[in-house]
């Protein structure tokens, strides 16, 4: 099997630990079952080619549950949806995709203390903090945001989603990473494991500590647990190319694209 066959079979899995699936035509809409909404794919291995069509019959589906219209894809796999997606209004996005196997991992050490966390509600609290501030300034320049602005967000950050993500924390689907300097948490990352695969998301560092391999660090301690439980095969979306060379210093390569849409605003 292909690396875009194993990752597009991953990520058509994955929603399955939040949510339930049902088929609106050549797309899987998975209907949340947690906090956090999710989207449409397209059935991997269907070689269906998507239409305006489809994608105005997945819209009235999602109105009727009252849910949001979002698709997540593999470009390579399913190259007719972006058009389709483009033609019927959505703005349409494409990231790299990049995957990791064992042999090709290159650990990348910080002279902080860089650990993968327990289900403790105020530690993925804290760990929530530091992603919402790092991605509500994108891309990989130094900022403002430091500790403060942490603190700040630590207090918004409510007990539902700290609820949801200690019960994914136990049930072992949602793994966590921080590095920690002096005045606390300054980076957080996490990897999701299905069977032998898994993805590494949300991570982040503190604008205010940028610049200093941080990313790359928390993304090694996550790939170095995930090989150590299991997993074969490691994948990831980065934001863009300055972002996907942070991942690359631990060995991910670029296999080919995510896709991603929603009504254009």
């Amino acid at each position: 099997m292909s690396y875009l066959s194993r990752v597009d079979d991953y990520l058509h899995a994955a929603p399955l630990s939040g949510a339930t699936g049902q088929q609106v035509g050549p797309f899987t809409l998975f209907r949340t079952t947690t906090i956090w909404p999710y989207y449409a794919r397209p059935i991997p291995g269907s070689g269906a080619t998507i239409t305006a069509a489809d994608l105005a019959t997945l819209r009235a589906r999602c109105e009727e549950l009252e849910l949001p219209l979002a698709l997540e894809w593999v470009v390579e796999t399913c190259p007719s949806l972006g058009p389709a997606a483009a033609e019927a209004g959505l703005g349409v996005h494409k990231y790299p995709l990049l995957v990791l196997e064992r042999a090709d991992f290159t650990p990348v050490e910080t002279t902080l203390d860089c650990r993968i966390l327990p289900a403790s509600p105020d530690i993925l609290r804290e760990a929530r903090a530091v992603a919402g501030v790092g991605f509500g300034t994108p891309g990989t320049a130094v900022g403002d945001g430091g500790v403060e602005a942490r603190d700040a967000a630590v207090a918004e950050v409510s007990d539902e989603t700290v609820a949801a993500l200690v019960e994914r924390a136990e049930a072992g689907v949602s793994v966590t990473a921080g590095v920690f300097g002096e005045q606390g948490m300054v980076a957080s990352g996490v990897h999701q494991p299905v069977g032998s695969t898994s993805e590494v998301v949300g991570v982040a560092t503190l604008p205010a500590m940028r610049r200093q391999g941080l990313g790359a660090a928390v993304t090694s301690r996550l790939v170095e647990h995930a090989f150590g439980h299991g997993v074969e095969l490691i994948l990831l979306s980065a934001a863009d190319d300055a972002v996907a060379a942070v991942y690359e210093r631990v060995g991910f390569r670029r296999i080919g694209h995510a896709g991603g849409a929603e009504p254009a605003e």
